[in-house]
């Protein structure tokens, strides 16, 4: 039935998402104005406007059909005087309508008119299209009824339903408004139903709704089963993982049948590793089963694995417990256990060219290092003579005819050789020097997986020996860890930054856990508290790096073989330069051999200049920036080449990545062409101003000053000045710098000495007299700069004995003298240690003399490199006198030797 009215009707324009279709009623909340423009209309009997739904902010804003509605009601706020409470409006669908033109209407709260065309429905619907209707709609309405909670509910759609099957054709169209109506529906689905004004497209749209309508309601219902049919006592916590799941199947389902969905939907039944798949995790069991199974017989591993995978074959697979124990279960298999561990093969270190290739590979990853070199290469010679003489053992046993069994008693098996303990390496030096680099290459020299734990920081104890299975998300320690990544028992191990753990709190004391592992008489049963299974870690090879044994407990340090890497020497960091640093940043960004070159005296001006360290890590630094330089130039060159040539350009790469330069190119040449050469005058434009070139311009003989030596809190040596002035005062010493009561103790010794001697010094005119009170009264102030940096240690002795006398003797120390010593009251000079860091630190900073004590002479000739002992001379004292005389040299100071008077009494 069509109800026409008038061709003008007021336009009320409904906020998103609401749609009103024909039949249906709607109730929405109006301000006091429009209310106030609908009362109106209610003068009018028949009061009808047009409803039409507020497009969505991402569609076009033109409306061009809409409903032709009745005014049902028009509820007044209980208290009309709050502007808050808005008007109630009910509406009743009555006719499609549209507009000749497309209206905009960008305010709601007015009714304007328009005019409007009602949609002509007396068509009458073909007999298949009648029929599919009623087919889905029934279909709906039966899921609909079914998945109803309510009787009152599920009896309404069943009442509709019936309606349905009685239905005419001519009343086909009326009934699907009703229906699209009732069913909830998206906006979108709504919004394409209400603009369907003839009869065949408008039921065809209802047909696919509810088919739509269909599929979603079954799919919810299916998952929803699904997970009541899981559920227990034990997984009513999985009840969204049980929904997700479900969800994820029906997915796969659909993806695996493509012919259900239409074009561009599924992927062909593609499966990934990542599905849910109950195969697989079957087969991971019989995986794990297997690892149990491989263990030694009788082992304690085995025991273990048996009693836990009892467990887990006893408790449900969704309980917390179950995968626990499966954790476990995978880091104990996953270990390696004697029975499943491989060794380097005995064919490898019975090769006579195994030690060969072992030096060479050491050689080639790191120069000089001697000391260290010929450490390893005796622990690999003894582990070549031991597997020799394992081979042989076993071959013996097996040729000689056994009597044992003549006898009756079973032969006893050849016990299986353990191998050669691993010793316990300890590196101690500066950063930079290489330490940690060192351990990957005695790895790669023995052939063994190479592992790093760095410890810098760890504070507790769980991280060395894991955690107990009791606390949540428990896992072994990073010893065990490094182990299963390295799959064998024989790892090289490195422990950074050993001197960098924590100390002992709440948590336990890490260092004290590392006792057992760095101990090679304990070591062999390490327990882990996790695995709960004595771990061999005898064949490791443990290395550990530190800068300082400072802070490295007492009892850790005696189980490690200390091995000091003091610093490197200009000459060795030249062909480092050479070997490794240059060819790297080379490679690194993008040049080749031929394009740059530094000379020996560029790369030793960068080290003496620029890069005054112990290690090479700025001198690598340096080395990048230069290389990056060029390669800047390079390119600018290149470009400007090509531009010259017409785009082919004069430098062309041959198939190996080289140049080749025309006959107008000289690699070596000026102006226009390439220079690859970097000569020493040419790196102040690169680098800057030296940063060490005022402190040779500052250093100068001055009274008072001297050099001594010493070593810095990350290992590295060097100079420092002991500066010392005369002030009037009251005969004190003040002490400043940041002075520890070591060398504070040390200042005032060395003042004592001074004034004891000051006669023989030629300072005072008589014995018994105070220099510091005659001729005038005076203070002395003795400062080691820089304030900041804390210093201590009695090394300074003699430095600040030898400035006291400069500055009351007037005489002057040369520039290039350092020295270091304790001293004694008795005037004795007694060893220091740090002698091979503080030489290096002197050669460095171009001291050519050094004074050191007597007991040190031992240090130099072990430590320090026969080049830097050429290039430097060394004074060794037993006694403050001869400290003197090597400071100020012979007869500078005016001694006065001690004369015996003798009286006559004749």
């Amino acid at each position: 039935m069509t109800v026409m009215g008038p061709s003008k009707l007021p336009v009320l324009l409904l906020p998103h998402p609401l749609i009103l279709l024909p039949t249906a009623r709607l109730t929405l909340p109006i301000s006091r104005s429009l209310a106030d423009a609908i009362l109106s209309l209610l003068d009018d009997s028949d009061a009808v406007l047009a409803a039409i739904p507020l497009p969505a902010p991402d569609s076009p804003s033109e409306i061009t059909y809409g409903t032709a509605a009745r005014i049902a009601r028009l509820v007044r706020p209980r208290n009309q005087s709050s502007p808050t409470q808005p008007y109630l409006l009910s509406l009743h669908g009555v006719e499609r309508i549209r507009f000749p033109s497309p209206i905009q209407i960008d305010q709601l709260d007015i009714l304007p008119v328009h005019n409007v065309v009602y949609s002509s429905s007396d068509g009458i619907p073909s007999r298949d299209t009648v029929e599919a209707f009623k087919h889905a709609a029934l279909v709906l309405l039966d899921r609909l009824a079914k998945d109803s909670l309510q009787p009152q509910r599920k009896d309404d759609w069943l009442r509709v339903a019936a309606i349905v099957e009685d239905i005419s054709e001519q009343r086909a169209a009326w009934m699907a408004d009703v229906l699209v109506a009732a069913v909830s529906s998206q906006y979108p689905d709504r919004l394409a139903f209400l603009a369907a004004t003839d009869v065949e497209d408008r039921l065809r749209r209802a047909t696919e709704l509810f088919v739509k309508q269909s599929s979603i309601q079954e799919v919810s219902k299916k998952i929803a089963s699904a997970v009541d049919e899981s559920f227990s006592r034990q997984q009513k916590e999985y009840f969204l993982r049980q929904q997700l799941a479900a969800i994820q199947r029906e997915l796969h389902s659909l993806q695996s049948s493509p012919a259900s969905v239409g074009p561009g939907f599924g992927t062909g039944g593609a499966t990934s590793e990542l599905d849910d798949d109950d195969q697989a995790d079957a087969d991971d069991l019989a995986d794990l089963r297997r690892k149990i199974e491989a263990l030694t017989v009788n082992s304690e591993e085995r025991k273990v694995g048996v009693r836990e995978w009892r467990r887990l074959k006893r408790i449900p697979q969704g309980s917390v417990e179950n995968g626990v124990i499966r954790s476990y279960l995978e880091w104990l298999t996953s270990m390696p256990w004697p029975s499943n561990s491989t060794t380097t093969p005995i064919d490898v270190l019975k090769d006579p060219s195994f030690l060969t290739r072992a030096r060479a590979q050491l050689d080639a990853d790191h120069y000089g290092l001697d000391q260290i070199k010929r450490r390893l290469m005796e622990y690999l010679a003894v582990v070549r003579l031991r597997a020799i003489a394992d081979t042989a053992q076993t071959q013996a046993q097996g040729d000689t005819p056994s009597t044992d069994a003549s006898l009756g008693v079973t032969p006893t098996p050849p016990k299986k050789s353990k191998g050669v303990k691993g010793p316990i390496l300890l590196f101690v030096g500066p950063p930079g020097t290489g330490k940690t680099s060192l351990g990957q290459s005695i790895a790669k020299a023995l052939g063994r997986p190479f592992q790093r734990i760095s410890l810098g920081g760890v504070r507790d104890e769980a991280e060395i020996r894991g955690h107990r299975r009791t606390y949540v998300a428990s896992g072994p320690g990073s010893i065990v860890q490094a182990l299963r990544k390295a799959g064998r028992n024989d790892p090289v191990i490195l422990l950074d930054e050993v001197d960098k753990v924590g100390h002992s709190n709440f948590h336990g004391d890490p260092a004290a856990a590392l006792l057992e592992v760095l101990d090679p008489e304990q070591n062999h049963s390490f327990n882990d508290h996790y695995i709960n299974v004595p771990v061999d870690l005898s064949q490791v090879l443990f290395i550990c790096t530190s800068n300082t044994l400072d802070t490295i407990s007492a009892p850790l340090l005696d189980r490690c073989e200390v091995v000091e890497l003091s610093g490197y020497t200009y000459d060795e960091k030249l062909h480092i330069a050479k070997r490794f640093l240059l060819p790297k940043q080379i490679n690194a960004n993008g040049l080749s051999d031929s394009q740059l070159t530094l000379t020996d005296d560029a790369l030793l001006h960068v080290a003496t200049m620029y890069t005054r360290e112990a290690g090479v890590r700025s001198l690598e630094r340096a080395i990048g920036a230069v290389v990056r330089f060029k390669a800047v130039e390079w390119a600018e060159w290149f470009d400007k080449e090509n531009d010259a040539a017409g785009g082919e350009g004069n430098a062309k790469r041959n198939e190996n990545g080289n140049e080749k330069q025309d006959g107008n190119t000289n690699v070596n040449g000026v102006g226009n062409e390439w220079r690859a050469t970097v000569e020493p005058h040419e790196l102040e434009k690169i680098l800057g101003i030296p940063r060490w070139d005022g402190e040779e311009r500052d250093r100068e003989e001055k009274r008072g000053v001297v050099y001594g030596l010493v070593v810095t809190g990350m290992g590295e040596g060097g100079i420092l000045p002991v500066e010392s002035t005369a002030l009037p005062g009251t005969g004190r010493l003040k002490l400043t710098g940041s002075l520890g009561d070591v060398i504070k103790e040390s200042g005032e010794i060395a003042l004592s000495w001074v004034k004891t001697h000051a006669f023989e010094l030629g300072i005072t005119a008589g014995r018994g007299v105070d220099p510091l009170k005659v001729p005038d009264v005076i203070d002395v102030h003795l400062h080691l700069p820089a304030g900041a940096q804390k210093k201590d240690g009695p090394s300074a002795g003699i430095a600040m004995i030898c400035a006291f006398v400069s500055l009351l003797s007037g005489a002057c120390v040369p520039k290039d003298i350092a020295m270091t010593g304790e001293i004694t009251l008795r005037g004795r000079v007694t060893p220091v240690g740090g002698i091979r860091m503080k030489v290096l630190g002197a050669h460095r900073a171009q001291i050519r003399k050094v004074i050191l004590p007597w007991a040190n002479r031992k240090d130099v000739e072990h430590d320090v490199a026969l080049e830097v002992r050429r290039e430097m001379q060394f004074f060794f004292v037993r006694t403050i006198d001869e400290a003197l005389e090597a400071a100020f040299g012979r007869g500078a100071l005016g001694w006065r030797k001690e004369t015996v008077l003798l009286e006559s009494r004749l």
